[in-house]
């Protein structure tokens, strides 16, 4: 399972517990919604943190991927020259 998601779940639950608890707490009105406003605010800032956690690990590893990409064209390249040149070899030795 991807830990991205095994994350935001464990934040998702942690925060409807959160806000349950806080619901049902005894307290007045204005209280409870100062108390929900910190919670949310806090998740989110919590969800930002991982977005872009998540956001930074996937360009290193899409870089890393063209990285590879562009070496396996240039071996690619490489090699086809190789096998032109020794056809070009070859055909000037047969014919």
């Amino acid at each position: 399972m991807d830990n991205g998601k095994v994350i935001l779940g464990f934040l998702a639950g942690g925060a409807i517990g959160a806000i349950l608890g806080i619901l049902f707490a005894p307290d007045n009105g204005k209280n409870t919604r100062k108390k929900i406003s910190k919670k949310s605010n806090k998740l989110v800032e919590s969800l930002e943190d991982k977005f872009h956690e998540f956001a930074d690990s996937m360009t290193g590893k899409i870089e890393e991927m063209m990285s590879d990409a562009e070496k396996a064209g240039q071996n690619g390249k490489t090699k086809a020259k190789e096998l032109l040149s020794d056809a070009t070899k070859s055909a000037h030795t047969n014919g």
